[in-house]
Parts: C-alpha cells; structure tokens; sequence
C-alpha cells in the first residue's frame, strides 16, 4: 500500500520580499582557496617557533651538561647562531661540536669569538734572608728597582767582615701591591735580629729567630709588633734557649733571718720541682724560684741538692754552696759538733759520687784590732769609689783598669793604699767581688781575709744568683760569702712589661664587664660593641704577642653544624676586629664550639644568653673550670667536661685549685677539684688514663718523637695518675696514620711510646712494670683518607697487659668516622670503668709480673736514656 506524499503547506510571503541571489560559483571556490592559505601559513609559523624553540632548548642543556657557560644559543627559524667569547680555540671548536651532536651541523652557524692571549703573568716575589754568625745569605727574587742595591747594602754593613752570600735575582716586572712594606718590614728585621732568617712574601713575612734570653725574647717581639705594617700578615717564631750557667751553682742559707735561696739552678722541671720541696721542707716561705739551664755537672744534680739542703735543715743555721761538684757546707758559730758531725756524714753517704764535699764548723775567734779590708762602694749614679788595702802597685792597676771597664771610665774613685802582707789569694777576692758588684744598681763590697760581702740593691730578679754563681767559682771550694741583695721591682725595666697571665687577668676583667654580642643568627658584630672591641685591643697592645685561642659558643637552638659554624665565623669576626685595630694576632687562632661547650641551662632563656658567649684563652694554659649556671648551674658532666689537665693534676697530688685571683684560696664562685680516691685496682687505673686521654690527647712535633711543648701538662696529669698504682702492667703503645712508609711509621710509633715513657720516668713514675709498644699504622681507628681519621690515627693509647684488647676494629672505607676534636665526644668525659673481678683477665697480678720471655719493642728508662733521633715523616 502506498501512502500519499506529504506537501507542506503554502505560505504566503511577506509584501515586498524578493529571494537572495546565488553567489557565483568562482567566488566561493575562490573564498575557500585563501582560508586553507591562511591556515597553513598558521601553521607552517607555530611549527617553526615550536623547532626554534626546541632546538636553542636542546643546545642550552647540553652547554649546561658540559659546563659552558659563555655560550648564547639564538635561533632564526632552522638555524641555530652560537654567540659569545670562548676563551681559546679548544674551547670553541668543542662548543660547536657540542652543537653539531643535538641538531644538523648544517643548521648550526658560528658566531663564536676567542678571547685574546693574555700577558705572561708576573712571577712571585719572595726574598729570604738568613743571617748568623758565620754570615748572610740572601735568596730569592725581587722585581726591577733599588730594592736589590737597598738589601746588598744593608748586608754589607750588617756582615762587619763576614760573608755574605748574594743568591738573588731580578725580574723586570711591577712588584704587586703590598710588596714595599713588606720589604721594608722584612730589612728592619734583619737589621734588629742577629741570628735569624727572615721571609718576605707580598702578602706575609715569616720572622724565625733565636734570643738569648727570655727578657730579650719579649723585647723583641714587642719591638716587630711595632714595627708591623698595617694590614701585613706577619707570623714571629723567636725561640729564647736555656741559658748555660757557669758554673752550675747552688746557694741556700738557713739563718735568723728564715731559709732562703742565694742561687737556685736545675737541669730540668723535675729537678727543680724536688729542689723546691725539699727547700720547703726546710723552712722556705713564700715563692721559692730556680733557674732551668744548660750546664748540670751530674744527671743527679736534684738527689745532690735535696741532701744537701736537708743536711742544713739538720743542722738548724748553716749554708750549703753548690759550685759545680764542689758542694761547701758552713754551719754557724755555736753550732754542736755532735750535731754538724750527724749532718755531714748523712751528707756524705748521700752525695752521688760524682760530688765533692768540703765542710767546716767556725770556731769563734778574738778578732784583731784593724783587719784588713777592701771596700768598694756603688752609688746609684753608677759611680764607684774602692778604698782598702791592696797588695802592691801591679795590682792596684789592675783593680783600677778592671773596674774600668766594669762600671765606666770615668765613673771609678780609687782611693786604695797598698799593704804587701796581704793574705795569699788577697787580688782574686777582690776582683770576684768588684765583678760580683757590677750585677748591682746599688750597692757595697767588703772583701776580709775570712769572707766576701756583697749588699744592695738590684733590678734584677737573677741577680742574688748571679753574684752566687760568680763568687763561688772564683773563691774557690770552703770560701765564705755572705750575698744580701734585694730586688727592687721599681729598677727592673722588664717590670713594667705585663706578662701573659697579667694581661689576661686585664682581658678577662674586661670581658666580665661586657659580653661581645652579635645580631641574631649573624656573625658581625653589634654597632654598640665597637668601644669594648678597642677596650679589649688596647689592652692587647699593651703586651707582646699572645698565642691566644678566640673561642665561638652558641646555645643549643637549631642544628648542631649550623651552630658550629655560627660559631666559627664569629670568632674569626673577634680576631679580624682584633687585627682591623693593628693587634698582633700572628700566634691567635679562632675556634668554633656551636653548643657542645654550655655553661648553663639551654631550656632557659637566661641560660641561653650565658651560652652564646666568646672566650678567651692563653694557649698552652690551664683553663678555667666552668662557671656555674645562673639557672641552677651546668650538670656534673659539663663541669667534668671542662676542667683542665692542670686542675686534673693538680687534684691528683691533693690540692684544689680554682680560678686564678692571686690568692691561694680559689675566688668565690669557682669550681674546684677534689682529690679522688686511688683506683682499686689495674683495670680502673687503665681506666681512669683512658678518660683523661678522652679529653685531650698527646701530640708531638710532626715527624717527629718530641712531646709537644702544648702536652706537657697532660704527660704531668698522666704521670699524677700512675702514681696512684705503682707496678701496674700497663703497655704504652704508640700509633701513626698511613702516610709515608710502613716501616718508617713503624719505627716513628715506637719512638713516640718511648718517649713518652721516658717522660713519665722523668716525673718520678716508676716504668719497671710498663713496656712501650709500636703499632705504626697497623691499628687505625678511623678512615685514613682525610684529615680528621688521620688525626684520630695519630694516638698514644694505655692497655692493661693481660686484659683482652677493646675492640676498635679498622673503620670500612668510606665510612662516616667522628673527627677526633669533635665536642659531642671530646667534652664528654668518660666514666672510670668498673673494678675487674680477680677471676678474669684484666685483674691485676698478685705479683709483679715476668717480661723476660716478652720480644716486643719495649724499654726501661735509667738516668741517661737517649732518645732515637727524630725520621722525616708524614706523621703529624
């Protein structure tokens, strides 16, 4: 069935309406044609810029990859321009290959420009000049100028007739900034040090030189500081050497007026520790000093003059002269000769053989009518006036001459008549006493036939021994004396010359007055501490040259290595203060703690303040014990940790010590040391030298097997500990890093534990039961390739013979090791360990034990032991 087709219905149009007309068919064909064109002129550009862009991103990361960056990649549709200064020819070739590897060679194109060769640049200056005895030598090289005529000169006239060695160059270019002054420096030096070498850089000048004194040493440093240009890093190394004394003389008197010492002298610490103690014993008050020096006639000097001063104690009012190994021992008139005879025998059995004894009880005598005499008096203008008897005309010449050249020409009266029935030896006493008398500012002489009298007044604190030491040697063995010389501080141009402890006394009571503080989180210093930064460098400037240690401490907030280095870098600020007001900070260093050093509470706000604090400290001094918190006061562990091996020692022989007031009571305030108890057996004395080798630890010269002069006081503080258990069986075994070669840093181990044994002997501990071991670098305990796992290798350790080993199994390369000055464990002091039960292998023996089938390295101190001359080594 079919259905019938629709129709729509027939509208009708509106009135007026005509249809459109029909665009042609061109125009629309035409109207498509220009619409694709456009679109694919749109997309043909975004195509591009998409490429343009790709590509300079690609040649950018690789330039970034291979580190160039003085390349500027730019692109021009396809191609890819490289711009920029490429400073060679290598350079830019490569930075175009680099290119040519990322897009087309072709689509690469070379704007590159290389920079131009630059000049030679000019050599380093550097002279060194050397100067001693047998003559100058200058080497190096100096630029173009009078700087070569300058220095020939100065050494010529330096040289008076000695060698000099002229080893320098020239070079023809401009000196750098900075070289004229230190030059200058450099010459002023020379001039000033007779035995020195001195080396002049642009930037530093290095002065080595040897005094002959201590006070001379101080003079000149002080006289360098001065002289130090602005800005010039200078480093002063003047070594002052014992002084020879001739002859090696000893005096000391017991009398009405109390026990005392004429002249003191003594080979070393040791001896003049026993001397003292034994002059103590006697009836000493006050400061006893002695004189360390080069020229001891026995190694038993010390055991010779405890006998003998004991032997005056003895006998009650006598004197005991040391010239040398003359010993002379004179009692007082009235002494019993039961008594005197007592005295002198013990004297004797004591004396080491190397000793001489010539001793004599006075018998009271009717002195005659108008002995004679020889007087010689000293004015304090320095002029002279001898009056007495001499023997005849030749002599009077030669007292008067002798005086002469003594105290002036023109300052000596002779006013002597001459008596030809002089006693014999009449002119040797007369010229020992004038002589004697020139180390007085003021003063008398009286010469007899029965003693030699010197009195007055000196500015010398060496004087009284001096005079000592002369007349002892020129009147012979058994000759009477009689020294009564006082010191007069007013006199002694050294005086005035504050030593180190006394300008740290003055630093530390400016400090105490006003803290250095600083912004929070920053390392420059507050605006208002400007005034105390000059309190502190004026202050400075009025002594030599300190080796100080500037130290950095923080609380506890944020992380520990930030701390640290907060730490650090405001020290380092303190010092550049320092030296930004011309203070000598050559022997300074700046050292940063973070927060392992609190002296307070770190959960308060006040205890905090007291944490973030800059110190001072004299290198090579005892530190002050740590300062009780406001808040409470620091734990027990802090305070452990800060004492210092002086107080350690010092509580070891039971005493207690505090901070320095000049008092001999420790100021209010202070923390002091008990005495502890001595350990109860081997296993706790090992362990008690462990803790203290904790804290601090035994270092040496580099290369060498010579204690450094930094830890003496803890070889003192270790020989206090060994002394509480006697006979113990402990082995000292010395350890090196790996550098230079197993068997040198075999043998330089071994050197080192010997002479640390030989140290201990000397400070009276008893080695017969102790061995020293070494180990090289057999033993490491941290990674030997850095700095601070070699420091930690580099070690003397304490073990109990017998006990098992501790484990300190070699660190795995690689591996994190803590640095051996690390607070965290540095600060902490280590617990004494438990005693060992008898049963197990670390207790002590019941005897002593046997080492006679024992082949290891060891050694057993006597008198003369001779250390093993030091290797060159790597080892620090």
């Amino acid at each position: 069935m079919r259905l019938p087709k629709p129709r729509l219905p027939t509208l009708p149009l509106p009135t007026g309406w005509a249809a459109p007309r029909r665009l042609p068919q061109g125009v629309i064909a035409l109207a498509a044609f220009a619409v694709a064109g456009i679109a694919a002129i749109g997309i043909a550009t975004t195509a591009a810029e998409v490429i343009e862009r790709r590509s300079v991103k690609a040649v950018n990361w690789i330039m970034a990859q291979e580190g160039i960056t003085w390349v500027t990649a730019s692109a021009d549709g396809m191609l890819v321009t490289l711009t920029g200064t490429a400073p060679n020819e290598a350079a830019r070739f490569r930075a175009v290959n680099l290119a040519g590897t990322i897009i087309d060679n072709d689509r690469v194109r070379d704007e590159l420009a290389v920079a131009p060769v630059t000049q030679i640049e000019a050599p380093r200056f550097s002279v060194e000049m050397l100067r001693n005895d047998d003559g100058i030598q200058l080497i190096g090289l100096l630029p173009e100028g009078p700087d070569e005529q300058t220095l020939a000169l100065a050494a010529g006239e330096l040289s008076r007739g000695i060698p000099v060695a002229d080893m320098l160059e020239i070079a023809a270019y401009t000196p750098p900034d900075g070289w004229q002054p230190a030059f200058d420096f450099g010459l002023a030096a020379l001039k000033l040090l007779p035995r020195s070498k001195i080396s002049v850089a642009a930037d530093a000048v290095t002065v080595t030189a040897i005094a002959t004194s201590e006070a001379e040493k101080r003079t000149l440093e002080s006289e360098l500081s001065r002289m130090r240009p602005e800005g010039l890093s200078v480093t002063i190394d003047i070594s002052a050497p014992r002084p020879v004394l001739t002859p090696f003389t000893l005096r000391f008197v017991k009398d009405a007026e109390g026990a005392r010492f004429d002249a003191c002298s003594a080979d070393t610490e040791s001896a003049r520790s026993r001397i003292l103690a034994a002059a103590i014993a006697a009836g000493l008050e006050g400061k006893g000093s002695c004189t360390i020096g080069l020229g001891v006639p026995s190694p038993r000097w010390a055991e010779a003059a405890e006998a003998a001063i004991t032997a005056v104690a003895a006998i009650g009012n006598a004197t005991v002269t040391f010239s040398d190994a003359d010993v002379s021992l004179i009692a007082a008139e009235g002494t019993d000769q039961a008594v005197f005879d007592r005295a002198v025998g013990e004297l004797k059995a004591a004396l080491p053989a190397a000793f001489s004894l010539a001793a004599s009880l006075p018998r009271p005598t009717t002195v005659a009518a108008g002995p004679a005499e020889f007087t010689a008096t000293l004015a304090a203008d320095g002029k002279v006036e001898l009056r007495g008897r001499l023997t005849d005309d030749m002599v009077r010449a030669a007292v008067d001459s002798f005086a002469k050249v003594e105290f002036g020409a023109g300052k000596v009266y002779n006013a002597t008549r001459l008596d030809p029935e002089l006693p014999d030896g009449w002119p040797v006493r007369v010229l020992a006493g004038i002589e004697a008398l020139g180390e007085l500012e003021e003063g008398s002489l009286l010469v007899r036939q029965d003693t030699v009298e010197v009195s007055g007044v000196t500015g010398s604190q060496n004087a009284r021994g001096r005079i000592s030491q002369i007349l002892s040697g020129k009147l012979g063995q058994g000759q009477t004396f009689k020294v009564a010389v006082r010191y007069d501080e007013e006199r002694d141009p050294l005086a005035a010359l504050p030593t180190p402890e006394e300008c740290m006394a003055t630093l530390d009571a400016i400090v105490s007055e006003q803290k250095i503080t600083f912004p929070p989180g920053s390392a420059e210093i507050d605006g208002p501490n400007a005034q105390l930064m000059t309190r502190i460098a004026d202050a400075l400037n009025e002594c030599t040259a300190l080796p100080l240690e500037i130290a950095g401490h923080t609380d506890a907030q944020g992380s520990e290595d930030g701390n640290r280095a907060l730490s650090q870098a405001r020290a380092d600020a303190v010092l550049l203060a320092l030296q930004g007001r011309r203070v000598e900070v050559s022997q300074m260093r700046a050292v940063g703690y973070g927060e392992s050093r609190p002296i307070a509470d770190n959960d308060s706000e006040e205890g905090r303040e007291a944490n973030r604090r800059i110190e001072f400290t004299l290198i090579g001094a005892a530190a002050a014990p740590a300062v009780a918190a406001a808040s409470g006061g620091a734990t027990s562990g802090t305070a452990s940790g800060t004492a210092s091996v002086a107080e350690a020692a010092a509580a070891l022989s039971g005493t207690t010590k505090g901070t320095t007031t000049g008092a001999d009571t420790p100021a209010e305030g202070t923390t002091t040391l008990a005495a502890p108890l001595p350990p109860a057996d081997a296993a706790a004395c090992v362990a008690n030298i462990t803790a203290l080798l904790a804290r601090d630890k035994i270092t040496f010269d580099p290369g060498s097997d010579d204690i450094s002069s930094g830890s003496e006081g803890l070889v003192t503080a270790l020989a206090e500990l060994l002394k509480q258990c006697p006979g113990k069986p402990i082995e000292v075994a010395g350890h090196t890093d790996s550098q230079g070669t197993s068997r040198n840093n075999l043998t330089l181990s071994e050197d080192r534990a010997k002479a640390v044994l030989v140290a201990l002997k000397e400070r009276g501990v008893d080695v017969s039961t102790m061995k020293a071991v070494g180990y090289g670098e057999d033993k490491p305990i941290a990674d030997n390739g850095t700095d601070e796992g070699r420091e930690a290798n580099r070690r003397i350790e304490f073990t109990l013979i017998g006990a098992p080993a501790p484990a300190s199994a070699p660190a795995a390369e690689g591996a994190a090791q803590p640095a051996p000055d690390q607070p965290a464990q540095a600060e902490a002091p280590a617990a004494p360990a438990p005693a060992a039960p008898e049963t197990t292998p670390a207790a002590a023996p019941a005897s002593t034990p046997d080492f006679s089938n024992d082949t290891s390295p060891s050694i057993a101190p006597q008198e003369k032991t001779l250390r093993p001359s030091p290797r060159p080594a790597n080892n620090g």
